[in-house]
């Protein structure tokens, strides 16, 4: 039989001892060394154990951990640490194994039973070390959401970024201290948040509401969702091309030529796991790409400055790759000879030199050659006619 674990993690509730579990108070008893921030310290019982500061943010209190590896060590944390919590972290560092979780009621379980919300049903985001945009993607009207935010002043924050965005008529709950003797309540609408002090910790509840635009779930978002220079691969190509590249959970792709980040974005939208690097030559389309990435809430998005082949050097490695610019027989050589086998391989190609390259390509690599030729109305007199764009040669393969 294994020997017990050496790190205990203590999820602890706002009500202090009175709602420690059997479990926890034992663990608590037979600790050498307590960690926890200074509130969590005043949360827990009179204990002989050593009780240590943890400090703000949370990596840097790691190093004091690593020197204590296999003495008796509980840490606390809020609610279940494994929810926006401490836990992953100190698995990750420390193995599962080392690790013993006495979890307590999560703050969204508490805020979900206040509201009287399905939890299965209802976004649950900790925003406390995360951009409030991370939020971007789910605002749409009728949508409920609970989210965890760093501090008091973070809710005045949260309502002007709401606001800003046309749903300043959604419904905010405020929750302080849910679960504790100083619990609070408050609503109001984003548009209308009172001047309060609100105190840490703090939760939202959010019923969505308003005439914000909400961002389509399928490939092709409009064109003016992101900020470029012309730089774009446009809606419907777009669409076509994030078809081609199939993203997957917990799939990483390589957008190379990232102009405007388009592909990139929407990749990292169509799953939570997904992510991307974009690699961007330009200067200020780099700028850009991050920008909109931020904007958009996907900050999964890498975005590495240089030219093509040699900016390729360290990455993680892609499951797909879609080259948008910096096209040429070398690059495609290059993939081929270093990506992993199966990546994924998209290309688009406007002009006729370029063209050549995926002809080529095609004849070498195999794969599939598609012409896209798209046209809209537009005026011609008093009347309409269709307006062709250049067509755009579309190639794909498997590597």
């Amino acid at each position: 039989m294994s020997e017990d674990p050496w790190l205990t993690v203590v999820g602890l509730g706002e009500d202090g001892p009175e709602g420690l579990t059997a479990a926890s108070r034992a663990a608590l008893e037979a600790a050498e060394i307590v960690f926890g921030p200074p509130r969590h310290l005043q949360l827990i019982p009179e204990i002989k154990a050593e009780t240590r500061e943890w400090p703000v943010p949370f990596r840097d209190g790691l190093p004091m951990l690593d020197k204590l590896v296999g003495r008796r060590v509980v840490v606390l944390a809020s609610g279940d640490p494994f929810w926006y919590g401490a836990g992953a972290v100190l698995a990750r560092r420390y193995g599962a194994t080392a690790l013993k979780t006495l979890p307590a009621p999560s703050t969204f379980s508490l805020v979900a039973a206040r509201m009287g919300w399905p939890l299965e049903d209802t976004l649950c985001l900790g925003l406390h070390a995360a951009p409030l945009a991370r939020l971007r993607p789910h605002l749409a009207a009728g949508q409920k959401a609970i989210v965890l935010l760093r501090d008091g002043d973070a809710v005045a924050e949260l309502a002007g970024y709401l606001e800003d965005l046309g749903f300043g008529a959604t419904e905010l709950t405020v929750l302080e201290a849910v679960g504790g003797p100083r619990e609070r309540r408050t609503v109001a609408s984003a548009s209308d948040l009172p001047p309060n002090s609100f105190r840490h910790p703090v939760a939202v509840a959010l019923e969505i509401a308003g005439n914000g635009p909400a961002l389509p779930r399928t490939p092709g978002l409009p064109d003016e969702t992101f900020d470029h220079d012309g730089q774009l691969t446009k809606r419907h190509v777009r669409a076509l091309t994030l078809s081609a590249l199939a993203p997957r959970p917990g799939e990483h792709l390589w957008d190379i030529g990232g102009g405007a980040g388009s592909v990139s974005i929407e990749w990292c939208l169509a799953h939570p796991s997904t992510s991307a690097t974009a690699i961007e030559r330009v200067d200020a389309r780099a700028d850009r790409v991050a920008a909109n990435a931020t904007a958009l809430g996907v900050d999964r998005v890498t975005v590495v400055r240089g030219a093509v082949p040699a900016a390729l050097t360290d990455l993680l490695p892609p499951n797909a790759v879609f080259v948008g610019g910096g096209l040429d027989t070398a690059l495609i050589d290059h993939l081929a000879a270093t990506v992993p086998s199966g990546t994924r391989l998209v290309a688009n190609a406007v002009t006729l030199e370029s063209e050549a390259v995926l002809a080529a390509a095609h004849g070498k690599l195999g794969g599939s050659l598609t012409r896209i030729a798209l046209s809209t109305a537009e005026p011609l007199g008093q009347k309409h006619g269709w307006k062709a764009a250049y067509p755009v040669v579309q190639w794909s393969t498997v590597l």
